[in-house]
């Protein structure tokens, strides 16, 4: 029986690291999944019909600037 020489050794390690590589990308994912998830539950509390981008504009003059 013949002994797996070095290219099996690096294919093996090669193999490890893209399984490695994978499992942290579904980590990542789930965790923006989740993140998404509480960000739409954050911003709900504003209401149905209110736009969240224009929530709490008020129309008309604004004050001045301070510099």
């Amino acid at each position: 029986m013949a002994r797996p020489g070095p290219a099996t050794f690096a294919k093996r390690q090669r193999e490890l690291s893209k399984k490695r590589k994978r499992q942290e990308k579904l980590e990542r994912r789930a965790m923006r999944k989740e993140q998404k998830a509480e960000d739409v539950a954050n911003t709900s509390d504003v209401g149905a019909d209110i736009d969240p981008d224009i929530a709490g504009i008020i129309p008309g003059p604004q004050p001045p600037l301070d510099f």
